[in-house]
């Protein structure tokens, strides 16, 4: 059986620093995601982050927790990151890409990864589920972003006779 793998990106209208400062901000993940309750930063050691990321209950009221190791290489505008608890997973690995476009940044999310035998669904139902969610977790944190960009934005000047 294939392992699961999803690619999901979207354009966000904001420049690039911008975009790169708050997708790369864990501590505001809470702020920019509307799943995840909290961020607990464990260690830094340069451009590497392990953290602990907690979700808000689901429809069943169980709390998903799970430890994560990510570096960000912003000269090649990519992160890359893995659950080093991988609760229901055998493995998870995720891929950033940042790439400049003339509509703006388009941010691009590759997951690979496999189930375990006992976890509560398979690589097909996973992968679903991680096409859904991303697509609304995207559409989230571009509407945020391209928000906070508005708001560095300088007012136009008014024309004046």
């Amino acid at each position: 059986m294939a392992d699961g793998h999803t690619e999901n990106e979207i354009t966000i209208d904001a420049p690039f620093d911008l975009v790169w400062e708050m997708t790369n901000d864990l501590d505001n993940w809470p702020n920019l995601f509307s799943e995840y309750a909290s961020v607990d930063v464990l260690d830094r050691k340069g451009d590497t982050v392990t953290f602990r990321l907690t979700m808000h209950p689901d429809e069943n009221g169980k709390v998903w927790s799970w430890v994560s190791e990510r570096t960000a290489d912003r000269a090649s505008r990519t992160v890359r990151a893995h659950r080093v608890e991988t609760g229901p997973f055998q493995y998870m690995n995720i891929r950033w890409e940042y790439r400049e476009t003339p509509e703006g940044v388009r941010m691009r999310w590759i997951q690979d990864f496999a189930m375990k035998p006992e976890a509560p669904v398979d690589d097909a139902g996973m992968t679903e589920m991680i096409n859904r969610n991303s697509k609304t977790q995207m559409a989230l944190i571009r509407d945020r972003i391209e928000q906070a960009a508005g708001d560095e934005r300088p007012e136009p000047a008014l024309a004046t006779d």
